[in-house]
């Protein structure tokens, strides 16, 4: 089977023989691994006074550079992170890394079109509206959705991509932002419908979010997404648990730590791996990964030991 293939029974939650399927949300060492700055920390905002031939060179670096780094650390999946974000761009870069990997990698955008975290400036100003203008709120939220779902068509009839990760974020390590009334209010009957959208259309989606998601795991299981991205263990989020809580509803992709990563010993890097490889493979349906991603400042050294686990212990044995 190829990484795409793989990627893909995993999120059907169906057996699997050989290595687990690998992917990180976001690989910034790109600079460290290939000396080229990632895709989204370019800076493009003449793209449309260069001539054509120029743009072709820019568009084919950047696919060159996610296959690249999807070949060397063995990922079976790829986030393409648009820039220029515009749906002609979009559609010129998945056509581009098809014709150079083809069927190998499943291919994902980002899709998410709910209610998120606001940022420190903004947070005040949310919780007034919250409380005083929830019907504003509300048609806000409708918008939103309207135009991730005329994004989506396009895409659809364009091909090429096999799904969505939401990556809007809604916890905190102590807890979600919302209470999980209110989050039951603004966020979930409009995440439902999105999914459910993205099904229709023939999108896989994995719902990313940081932090505690455990007072609002029934509501994200309830929106039906076909994996769960991140299971925060800086938040206290156990992998075993979350298995045996749903294990056999969704995929559950992530759970190794990013902390640990970052400042953690080699020896609390490696635990923390085999944890997530020995509660997540269990019974299939898990995708190794970080509880986040590799984000710039961590040491490429650090990722590269968490692989060396993966690729001793992430093994199913011939017969499932």
């Amino acid at each position: 089977m190829q990484p795409r293939e793989r990627f893909i029974a995993a999120l059907e939650r169906r057996p699997l023989t050989g290595r687990v399927p690998h992917f990180e949300l976001v690989f910034f060492l790109t600079m460290e691994a290939f000396g080229k700055v990632h895709p989204e920390h370019r800076s493009y905002h003449q793209w449309l006074q260069m001539e054509e031939r120029e743009r072709q060179l820019h568009r084919a670096d950047m696919a060159d550079l996610y296959i690249a780094t999807a070949e060397r650390f063995e990922h079976s999946a790829i986030f393409l992170h648009l820039n220029p974000d515009t749906l002609d761009e979009t559609c010129r870069l998945i056509d581009l890394v098809r014709e150079r990997s083809g069927d190998r990698y499943f291919l994902m955008l980002h899709g998410d079109a709910t209610l998120g975290i606001p940022d420190g400036h903004q947070m005040a100003e949310f919780c007034r509206r919250l409380y005083e203008e929830p019907a504003a709120i509300k048609a806000e939220a409708e918008a939103r959705l309207a135009a991730a779902l005329e994004r989506a068509e396009g895409l659809a009839r364009h091909g090429g991509l096999d799904g969505f990760a939401l990556c809007t974020d809604y916890c905190f390590n102590r807890g979600p932002f919302l209470s999980p009334a209110l989050f039951s209010e603004f966020v979930t009957p409009y995440l439902a419908r999105l999914i459910a959208a993205y099904r229709a259309l023939g999108f896989y989606t994995i719902k990313h979010t940081d932090g505690n998601i455990m007072p609002i795991l029934d509501q994200l299981l309830q929106a039906n997404p076909h994996a769960l991205h991140s299971l925060d263990p800086q938040a206290g989020v156990d992998i075993a648990e979350v298995k045996r809580r749903c294990g056999a509803q969704v995929c559950l992709i992530g759970n190794v730590n990013c902390g640990l990563l970052d400042t953690g010993t080699d020896a609390e890097v490696i635990a923390s791996t085999s944890y997530a490889l020995e509660h997540g493979m269990p019974g299939g349906g898990y995708i190794f990964s970080t509880s986040n991603c590799i984000y710039t400042g961590m040491r490429l050294s650090r990722y590269e030991l968490m692989l060396d686990v993966w690729r001793r212990q992430g093994n199913y044995p011939s017969v499932f």
